[in-house]
C-alpha cells in the first residue's frame, strides 16, 4: 500500500493535527512515512501544508512529485483546488465545503464548489455543519479526517486508536469529541453527504 497526501488548509484549522494522527495510524500498522510541512504563516491566517507520505516500503523522498498525490485533504474548498494540479489523475480530493474567507478577493464560492463537484474523483463535505448540530465547534478536522478514511485505506478504528493517543494528554473528554467527530465524518461519506 502507498498513499501519497498533500493536506491543506488555512493556519489554525487543524492540518498539522490530521497529519500527526494519520502519520500515527500508519506507523502502528507498520508503515513508513515521511513528512514535509510549510506552515510559517499559520499564525496569521496564512495557508498551511503538509506532505505525507506513507507506505508499506521505504520511502525515499519527503516531497511528493507534480502530479503524483493520490489525495488532497482540504480544510476549505479554495485550499482543494490550490493543489487540483498536485494530483494523480485518479487522485481523490477530500473537502470541507464552507469557505474560509480571509481575502478580500475570495473567488466566489459556488463556482469554486462546482469545479471540485465536478472533478471525478470528491468527496465535499458541510464538516461545519456536522460539527454545529453535534456541538463540536473544534471538531472540523476530525471530521474531515473521516471523511477521507474512505479513500485513505486506514479503517475509521485505527485512526480513533491515533486520535486516544495523539490527544491522550489532553484529557478524557478531548479525546471522546474527537473520536466521535471521526466518526460523524466517517458515517456522513457513507450516507451521501460527503460526495
Amino acid at each position: 500500500m502507498k498513499k501519497d497526501i498533500i493536506l491543506a488548509g488555512v493556519g489554525g484549522q487543524g492540518i498539522l493535527s490530521i497529519a500527526t494522527i494519520i502519520g500515527d495510524a500508519a506507523m502502528s500498522r507498520g508503515m513508513y512515512i515521511k513528512q514535509a510541512e510549510v506552515h510559517g504563516m499559520s499564525q496569521r491566517g496564512g495557508d498551511v501544508h503538509s506532505h505525507l507520505r506513507i507506505s508499506d516500503r521505504p520511502i525515499a523522498s519527503d516531497l511528493i512529485p507534480q502530479g503524483r498525490a493520490d489525495i488532497v485533504i482540504a480544510m476549505e474548498p479554495m485550499e482543494a483546488l490550490r493543489y487540483k494540479a498536485a494530483l494523480d489523475p485518479q487522485g481523490w480530493i477530500v473537502s470541507c465545503a464552507q469557505p474560509f474567507v480571509n481575502i478580500p478577493n475570495y473567488p466566489e464560492a459556488d463556482a469554486i464548489i462546482a469545479e471540485i463537484k465536478a472533478f471525478s474523483h470528491s468527496i465535499l463535505i458541510d464538516a461545519d455543519a456536522i460539527a454545529k448540530e453535534h456541538v463540536l465547534p473544534r471538531g472540523v478536522n476530525m471530521i474531515l479526517l473521516g471523511a477521507a478514511s474512505k479513500v485513505l485505506e486506514l479503517d475509521v478504528d485505527t485512526l480513533a486508536e491515533s486520535v486516544s493517543r495523539v490527544f491522550a494528554s489532553k484529557g478524557d473528554k478531548v479525546v471522546e469529541s474527537n473520536v466521535k467527530a471521526l466518526r460523524l465524518g466517517a458515517e456522513s461519506a457513507k450516507t451521501g453527504c460527503g460526495r
